[in-house]
């Protein structure tokens, strides 16, 4: 069985409570990075245990995707064909098949026949796909399809769609999505252990184009394009031949080699528009690392393999087109170059997803995606930065209040561990005896005389005490029977998970340092412990909020 995060299991209780939803249609919305295919697992596995559903289908956007699922589902017992063709047989050692959208747009009355032949779940990975394909037909054929199906649980990081067309199976309120389960990027930072902060590097520049046998030139940088300069000139700007995006391309090394510093196979994507510009990009970085980097296009038929390998080795860099947009997951993405034309909301939350992934619960490196100095791309990063802001800040103010939980009995107020005098500690307190009617009643006797109140509540009058029960129970040799277990008592926090907490909140202020700066972490550290004189591991408590107190400063004056 997964160990689930806590998201996922509030969302695996909620599924089944609410029996997969109203009219067998359950929306997850959740932060590229947060885990829908391991939750997705986890409810299959418990559907086909539970014997709800005979088999299940899952429609992914690219073919890549379908050994992901394939391979992401063993591990919980779950076989899928993920080569199955439309027309073939499904053998019967398959608990199902990972098909694509396109797939299923072309044969919607083949799988209406396969999924209503037994009771099947279909999971939509990424489904504001669903409304894709030549003339917006691949919604319509998945309802076709799958309407008759039994269960059909719906994943997405980004539940709308850039052309304003509703995705089928989708529930609306006044035009919005309305999701069944929301796990948003700000929640998973919160939490810690997701997903990690990110910073946008806005690049400006000078573009210039031919338009109607004329040049034309943004008057300083691309800031200052409107609507109708805007394609032109990023167009310019991404054009290999020029100075624009190899600059780019280099100041991107030169983070990615400071990355590489903390974790020594950082990796590092860019997002091309074209092929073409793909292919030399890859000529660019080549001649700037001395390294040919990855490249995937849908194209070559080996670009899958490429993916994967890339995800497993220690190689710098990976240009693709859009095949690495959503859903593949290599964690060891720490810089990005968004070189891509597409300015939409969906696209570029779907890009920035590809950093945001945490290679482990330790890892606290702060990613940084390169972006074109345009709109709406700068409004897109501004509302990112900003939830990443906020989250730090909330961070903060819940440590501050347990450490001043924690201090109240400290009349100067100050955070120190040396007082004028050393308690070593106490017990809980516990109740002795009470006097009653001059005998001593035990904490026992009186629990009991409490329990038989209790038990005759309405035919005792009030005014009767718990210790005149149990006094004549006394007398009478009446034997109490096991005590009744007491509240718990909330514990004050221990200073070991004060000082994790803080030190957790200063790794992660290095972390957004670092990337301002482009400075490895060791670097900032080194200096921190210089100033400071101490080094983290042996600090007080009051030391760590001293280097807390430091990084501000210096937070404050980059």
């Amino acid at each position: 069985m997964d160990e689930l995060r806590s998201w996922q299991q509030e969302t695996r209780e909620l599924y089944h409570l609410r029996k997969g939803g109203k009219d067998g249609n359950f929306l997850v919305v959740a932060t590229p990075g947060a885990g829908k295919t391991r939750l997705a697992r986890t409810l299959i596995a418990d559907l086909i245990t539970r014997r709800e559903v005979d088999k299940v289908v899952v429609v992914v956007p690219t073919a890549h995707l379908r050994k992901q699922w394939a391979q992401a589902c063993a591990p919980s017992g779950i076989k899928l064909n993920y080569t199955y063709e439309n027309g073939g047989g499904l053998a019967a050692d398959y608990d199902g098949a990972v098909i694509t959208y396109q797939a299923v747009g072309s044969a919607p009355h083949l799988w209406r026949r396969l999924c209503t032949m037994q009771r099947t779940l279909i999971v939509f990975d990424e489904i504001h796909h669903a409304g894709d394909g030549e003339k917006l037909t691949w919604g319509s054929a998945l309802k076709a399809a799958f309407d008759g199906a039994e269960r059909r649980l719906l994943l997405s990081g980004t539940p709308f769609r850039s052309d304003g067309n509703p995705i089928p199976f989708v529930r609306y309120d006044d035009g919005r999505a309305t999701p069944d389960y929301n796990y948003d990027y700000g929640k998973a930072l919160a939490d810690g252990g997701v997903v990690r902060p990110v910073v946008f590097p806005a690049m400006d520049g000078e573009s210039k184009w031919r338009r109607a046998g004329a040049v034309e030139t943004t008057s300083v940088m691309l800031t200052d394009t409107d609507k109708k300069t805007t394609p032109p000139a990023l167009r310019a700007a991404l054009d290999p031949t020029g100075l624009w995006i190899p600059s780019v391309l280099r100041e991107a090394n030169e983070a990615l080699t400071v990355a590489r510093v903390d974790a020594p196979n950082a990796g590092g994507l860019v997002v091309a528009a074209r092929q073409q510009e793909a292919y030399a990009y890859c000529d660019i970085l080549e001649k700037i690392t001395g390294e040919r980097p990855a490249i995937a296009v849908s194209d070559e038929p080996t670009a899958t393999k490429v993916i994967e390998s890339f995800a497993d080795d220690d190689s710098r860099w990976i240009v693709a087109v859009q095949m690495i947009a959503e859903g593949v997951d290599i964690p060891r993405l720490t810089v990005g170059v968004y070189a891509s034309n597409i300015r939409t909301q969906m696209f570029f939350i779907q890009v920035t997803g590809r950093f945001v992934r945490m290679r482990d619960e330790e890892d606290e490196t702060t990613a940084r995606l390169f972006i074109p100095s345009i709109e709406p791309l700068l409004g897109f990063a501004r509302d990112i930065e900003k939830t990443v802001d906020a989250v730090l800040a909330d961070e903060e103010k819940r440590i501050r209040e347990i450490q001043k939980d924690a201090n109240e009995g400290n009349l100067d107020g100050e955070l120190s561990l040396l007082p004028a005098f050393e308690t070593v500690g106490s017990s809980e307190a516990l109740h002795h005896a009470t006097i009653a009617n001059g005998e001593a009643i035990t904490t026992e006797e009186r629990e009991l005389g409490q329990a038989v109140l209790d038990a005759a509540r309405g035919a005792i009058p009030r005014s009767i005490t718990p210790e005149s029960v149990a006094l004549i129970l006394k007398i009478g040799n009446v034997t109490h029977p096991a005590p009744r277990p007491r509240k718990p008592q909330p514990k004050a926090p221990l200073l070991d998970d004060q000082k994790k907490e803080t030190r957790r909140l200063i790794q992660k202020k290095v972390s957004k340092l670092a990337a301002i700066k482009k400075v490895p972490h060791s670097h900032l550290n080194n200096d921190l412990n210089t100033t400071l004189g101490s080094k983290v591991d042996s600090e007080t408590l009051e030391q760590l909020n001293k280097r807390l107190s430091v990084l501000d400063k210096w937070l404050s004056e980059v």
